[in-house]
């Protein structure tokens, strides 16, 4: 290498260096000292431009006192519920939690989560389902559905629970709750907005064929107050495959904010910890099904039977995405994913057992360049997945590394999770729309 060559590189690797301090030097603590021992160039981009990728970080330490009870400071980066992200997938985990507590509050007899449930079309372009052939028995069920919208997360059972709960429902308790960002006004079906209000007649069956309740089909005669349009990109695909040189009209999408999204997932694994507004009226049993299957690996999961090399084990784990697609055995990481529109956003609890630490950590980032919105061309394998697991191994670390005054034994809460029957010939599902 010639004294020129070599000079050059060190300016340049200089010049990086001096960037990576100007960013971190920027940002407030403790996002300053976790982000700046990031090198990845890319993430450094993402990082340095939070206009362009409009990225959010909250970041959640916890820490025990010396009788192992858990305390909580949030810190948040961008943060704001004025500043839109499309949270296309997230949007199963609310409604799983409120399904579950609209089976408790009802209270009836036979009637409970593994209970078989049918759905009627009663309205323009809605879809029967009297079956699900991915279940054991090959009867849909509320348990069934929160077990595909997490482990894969697959959208049908985000509409049957969305059917299930009904338009003006979800809101309705969801704003109670005090997560006053939350709208959720569609089901992932290509509706329009009169047909997202209308709802399936629902009806649940015993083993026997009997019906035991009929639930008739609803409409939510209440307004949404949308607030502020949001139009995000420079062009768009419409519906009927044109494109429109305009930006691609957000406003009326659903929406729930990073924080708020936060909270509802520690207010399942923290129930304590959150106001009681905040949470979520179910059993604890409930509860525990809710936290195996936000953790559990489809590779362990006898019913659905997914492709282990399509559907990994780190396929909804993105702060923990690698070559490998494995997880480590003493990490655990219970969470809910979504991606869409060139969003991605992760909402997290991880637990470590063998190091004895525990963090939550939400993240959402935009990663379309060429400002097109709505066709199906993103910079997620080369941005927004890298820039996930950056973010996520450096938080990882810095936990690793962090004193504590009292650092307990950490128990996972989940008690046993399944096992995937080496014997089982089944073809395992290779597709599935998510």
């Amino acid at each position: 290498m010639t004294s020129i060559m070599k000079n050059t590189f060190l300016f340049v690797s200089l010049f990086f260096l001096v960037k990576a301090h100007q960013v971190a030097a920027q940002l407030p603590a403790p996002f300053n000292t976790i982000l700046s021992t990031i090198q990845d160039s890319v993430t450094k981009k993402v990082l340095d431009n939070p206009d362009t990728y409009r990225y959010q970080l909250v970041y959640t330490k916890i820490d025990r006192d010396q009788r192992g009870v858990p305390h909580f400071t949030n810190y948040t980066l961008n943060a704001d519920a004025n500043n839109y992200f499309n949270p296309a997938s997230m949007v199963k985990m609310p409604l799983a939690f409120l399904s579950l507590e609209k089976l408790n509050e009802m209270n009836l007899p036979g009637i409970n989560k593994f209970t078989t449930i049918q759905f009627d079309s009663n309205y323009q372009r809605q879809v029967a389902m009297y079956a699900d052939s991915s279940a054991e028995n090959k009867k849909p069920s509320i348990a069934h559905f929160i077990k595909r919208a997490f482990l894969i997360s697959e959208n049908d059972p985000y509409n049957r629970l969305y059917q299930f709960m009904g338009q003006g429902p979800i809101n309705q308790k969801l704003q109670a709750k005090g997560y006053g960002s939350s709208r959720i006004t569609r089901q992932f079906m290509g509706f329009t907005e009169n047909q997202n209000r209308h709802t399936n007649g629902v009806r649940f069956i015993d083993s026997n064929g009997k019906t035991l309740l009929t639930l008739a089909p609803q409409y939510n005669k209440d307004s949404f107050q949308f607030g502020a349009p949001v139009l995000i990109g420079d062009a768009h695909w419409n519906s009927k495959d044109e494109v429109i040189h305009a930006p691609y009209d957000f406003t009326k999408h659903n929406n729930i904010a990073l924080i708020d999204m936060q909270k509802m997932l520690q207010s399942v694994v923290f129930p304590n910890s959150v106001s009681k507004q905040n949470r979520f009226n179910f059993s604890e049993e409930d509860r525990l099904f809710l936290l195996q299957y936000l953790s559990q690996y489809p590779s362990e999961t006898n019913y659905p039977k997914y492709d282990t090399a399509t559907f990994y084990d780190s396929y909804v784990k993105f702060f923990f995405q690698d070559s490998t697609h494995k997880m480590p055995n003493h990490i655990r990481v219970f969470n809910k994913v979504g991606w869409a529109y060139g969003f991605l956003t992760d909402v997290s609890y991880i637990l470590d057992t063998k190091n004895n630490i525990e963090y939550m950590l939400s993240a959402t980032v935009y990663v379309n360049s060429d400002g097109v919105v709505n066709d199906s061309k993103y910079d997620e394998a080369t941005v927004g997945f890298p820039f996930l697991k950056q973010i996520g191994a450096a938080f990882y670390a810095h936990e690793l590394t962090r004193p504590r005054a009292f650092k307990p034994k950490l128990i996972n809460q989940v008690r046993q999770y399944e096992k995937r029957n080496p014997k089982d010939t089944r073809p395992s599902i290779l597709h599935a729309d998510n």
